[in-house]
C-alpha cells in the first residue's frame, strides 16, 4: 500500500457536510481542515476508508455535542459524591453507570476516527496508525481511568461496597472530560451563527459556578472529617449536620463558597478549625486570580464594543482642534465634521479592511452584484459588452458624502469621474465671485467625465444636496481598460458625443469651445481619454489612414516651421508607424515637405516609440 492510501484530502469534507454541495455557514470553513501549501493530493485516494470515521462529519460531530451534555453532569457530580458519600453508592450511581458506558463507547469509536498529520495536514486513514497514535498518547490512559467505576469492579471482587474516601477523588478523574466543554467553547466563538459576546459570557458564567461548586463541596468534606463535628464552620450553625438533609448541607455550602468569591464576607460562616483557615487562605487566594479574570474579560467584551466610538470622538476632537489651530472657516469644519462621522456611520457598509483582504474576484463579484444595474443605466455605458462592464465594475470604488459637500472642486485637475448610485447632487459655476446653479443630478447620473474626457480642468463644481453615495473610477484605469475594447470605445464616444448636445444651453455655453467642437469634430474620431486642448492651438483633423475604426492609438500636434518661430497652430493626428509615413503625413496636412522633426525643447526625434501623447512635433 503507498503512502497515499493512507491519507486523504480532507478537501471533500467541506461539501460532504450537504447534500446540496455548498457551503451554506462560513463556520463549516473555519472549523474544517485543509492540505498545506506543496502538499500534493492524489484525486484517486480521497474517499474515506472503511470503517473510518472523519473528525468533522456531521454525525461524529453530533456524537461529541452529546457527550459535552454528559460532561457537565460528570462535573457536577465528581465533587458533590465526594462532599456527599452517600449518593456516590445510592442515587446516583445508576446515572453514573450509564454515563460511564457512554465515554466507553467513544474510546471505542476513537480508534476508528482519522486524525490530521501535522506535516502535511491530510487526514491519515490508516487504521493502525491511527490506533497507534491514541494508545501512545496521554489521553488513552487518562479517559481510560476518568470512565472505569473503580467502587463497581471492587464490590464484584470482594463483595463489599468500600466507604472510604479512596473511590470519591478516583471519580475526580473525570473532570479530565472538561478538556471537551473547553474545545466547545473554541469551536462556538469561531461560529459565526453565534454572538462572540454570549459565548464567551456563558463560558465565564460556567467557570464561576463550577468554581463556586467544587470549593464548597471541598469545603463541607473537610468538615466532615474533622474529628469533632461542632469545630467545623457548619457545625458551629448546624448541630448534627452529618445526619440532616444533603441539600441543606449543600446549600450552606455553595453560599458559604459564593459569599467568600465576591469577597462579601458576612461573617456567619466562616473558618473555625485550623485546616479550614488554611483553605480558606488558599481560596481567597485563587478567588483574586479568577475575579482578575472574570473583570478583565467582561471589560474587554463591554469596551471591545465602543471602540469605534471612542474612535470617532478622539478624531472629532482632533478636527476641532485642528480647525481652531488653522482657523479654518466654519463651512469647512462642518464639512469636515460630517465626512468623520459619516464615515463611522457607513463602516459597517463598507467595511474596506475586509474587503482589502479577499481575493480580487470575490471582490469583483461583490461590487458586480451591488452596482452593475446602475452602471448599466448610466448614459455613457448603455450598449456596451458585458465583458467591458465586468472590468470596469472591478476598478470602481464606493464612497458616501453628507450633505453640502463638494464631491469635485471646479478647476481642479481631473483625475476621477462618479457615478451617483443614490442621493442627489447641484452641479453650480462660480463666476464673478458668485456661485450660479446650474442643474440637479439624480441616480445614474455622471459627474466629472467631461474635464476627464477633455484632459481639461473641472469646468463644474459638484455638491451634495443630501446624504449621497457614489461609485468612483480613476481615468487612468478608465483610459487602460477602453483602450482594448474597440467596438465598445465607439459606443461610448458616441453616447458621449450624444450627452454633449442634449446639455443645457446654458452649461455649454461654460465650455468655450464645446459649441465649436459639436459643429466641426467627425464623432467617429473621437477617442475618449485622451488630452487635447481645444482653445485654438490646434485645429484637430484624421488622417485618411484612420479612417477605418480601429484601436485607441497615440496622437500628437504636428508644425509645419521651427519652435523658436511664434505660430502656435498645428495640426491634431494619429501618429503613423514609420517617420517615412510622418514626414508624408506632415506634407499633406501642412502644404510642405519636411525633413527634420523635433521637439518644442529642440531635440531632434529619431524614433517615434519614444514619443508620448500630445507631444508637440515641429517639421521643417
Amino acid at each position: 500500500m503507498s503512502s497515499w492510501s493512507a491519507t486523504a484530502s480532507p478537501l471533500p469534507l467541506l461539501f460532504r457536510r450537504r447534500s446540496s454541495g455548498e457551503i451554506r455557514n462560513l463556520a463549516s470553513v473555519s472549523s474544517s481542515i485543509l492540505p498545506a501549501f506543496g502538499t500534493v493530493v492524489d484525486e484517486a485516494h480521497l474517499q474515506l476508508k472503511k470503517f473510518v470515521i472523519a473528525p468533522y462529519d456531521r454525525r461524529y460531530r453530533w456524537w461529541q455535542a452529546f457527550l459535552v451534555v454528559l460532561v457537565i453532569f460528570s462535573a457536577w457530580a465528581s465533587p458533590f459524591e465526594l462532599a456527599f458519600k452517600k449518593v456516590a453508592t445510592g442515587s446516583l450511581l445508576p446515572v453514573d453507570l450509564v454515563v460511564d458506558a457512554f465515554f466507553a463507547v467513544d474510546i471505542i469509536l476513537t480508534f476508528f476516527v482519522a486524525y490530521l498529520d501535522k506535516s502535511t495536514y491530510l487526514l491519515v486513514l490508516d487504521h493502525k496508525k491511527i490506533a497507534l497514535r491514541y494508545v501512545t498518547r496521554i489521553y488513552f490512559p487518562l479517559d481510560v481511568a476518568s470512565t472505569l467505576p473503580f467502587n463497581v469492579i471492587y464490590r464484584i471482587f470482594t463483595g463489599n461496597m468500600h466507604h472510604q474516601q479512596v473511590f470519591g477523588f478516583i471519580n475526580m478523574l473525570r473532570l479530565w472530560r472538561l478538556r471537551r466543554v473547553s474545545e466547545l467553547f473554541k469551536r462556538l466563538e469561531k461560529d459565526t451563527r453565534f454572538s462572540y459576546f454570549w459565548v464567551r459570557y456563558i463560558k465565564l458564567i460556567c467557570v464561576t459556578l463550577f468554581a463556586v461548586h467544587s470549593s464548597g463541596c471541598f469545603y463541607f468534606w473537610m468538615a466532615t472529617h474533622h474529628k469533632q463535628a461542632n469545630d467545623t464552620w457548619i457545625g458551629s450553625q448546624i448541630n448534627d449536620f452529618e445526619h440532616r438533609s444533603i441539600w441543606l448541607c449543600y446549600t450552606y455550602s455553595i453560599y458559604w463558597a459564593t459569599v467568600t468569591l465576591t469577597t462579601v464576607g458576612y461573617g456567619d460562616l466562616h473558618a473555625v478549625n485550623f485546616g479550614e483557615k488554611i483553605f480558606s487562605i488558599f481560596y481567597m487566594l485563587f478567588n483574586i486570580g479568577l475575579f482578575a479574570y472574570l473583570v478583565g474579560n467582561m471589560t474587554n467584551l463591554v469596551v471591545h464594543s465602543a471602540v469605534r466610538t471612542l474612535f470617532m470622538r478622539d478624531a472629532i476632537n482632533e478636527i476641532f482642534r485642528y480647525a481652531s489651530k488653522n482657523r479654518l472657516p466654519e463651512g469647512l469644519k462642518e464639512q469636515m465634521l460630517a465626512h468623520v462621522q459619516l464615515k463611522f456611520k457607513t463602516a459597517e457598509l463598507q467595511q474596506e479592511e475586509v474587503l482589502e483582504d479577499l481575493p480580487k474576484a470575490i471582490r469583483s463579484s461583490i461590487s458586480h452584484h451591488l452596482f452593475r444595474k446602475t452602471v448599466e443605466k448610466t448614459y455613457l455605458f448603455k450598449g456596451v459588452s458585458e465583458h467591458l462592464t465586468v472590468q470596469l465594475i472591478s476598478e470602481m470604488k464606493a464612497e458616501y458624502f453628507p450633505p453640502k459637500v463638494d464631491i469635485i472642486l471646479q478647476n481642479e485637475i481631473p483625475t476621477d469621474f462618479y457615478i451617483l448610485v443614490n442621493g442627489a447632487l447641484d452641479v453650480l459655476k462660480y463666476k464673478n465671485g458668485t456661485e450660479q446653479f446650474l442643474s440637479k443630478l439624480g441616480s445614474a447620473d455622471m459627474v466629472g467625465e467631461i474635464g476627464v474626457f477633455f484632459n481639461i480642468p473641472q469646468p463644474f463644481t459638484v455638491r451634495t444636496k443630501k446624504l449621497s453615495q457614489v461609485i468612483r473610477i480613476s481615468h487612468q484605469s478608465f483610459k487602460q481598460i477602453v483602450q482594448s475594447q474597440n467596438e465598445d470605445s465607439k459606443i461610448i464616444i458616441k453616447n458621449f458625443i450624444e450627452y454633449l448636445k442634449d446639455l443645457k444651453q446654458e452649461v455649454r455655453e461654460e465650455i468655450p469651445f464645446l459649441t465649436e467642437l459639436l459643429d466641426d469634430l467627425n464623432i467617429e474620431h473621437i477617442q475618449p481619454n485622451e488630452p487635447a486642448n481645444y482653445q485654438g492651438e490646434a485645429n484637430m483633423e484624421e488622417t485618411s489612414e484612420t479612417s477605418t475604426p480601429g484601436p485607441i492609438t497615440m496622437r500628437v500636434i504636428i508644425h509645419g516651421h521651427r519652435p523658436d518661430e511664434g505660430d502656435t497652430n498645428g495640426k491634431l493626428i494619429h501618429l503613423p508607424e514609420s517617420m517615412e509615413e510622418l514626414l508624408k503625413l506632415a506634407e499633406k496636412k501642412l502644404g510642405k515637405r519636411g525633413s527634420t522633426v523635433v521637439m518644442a525643447d529642440g531635440s531632434q526625434v529619431e524614433e517615434l516609440n519614444a514619443l508620448r501623447d500630445n507631444d508637440r512635433l515641429f517639421i521643417f
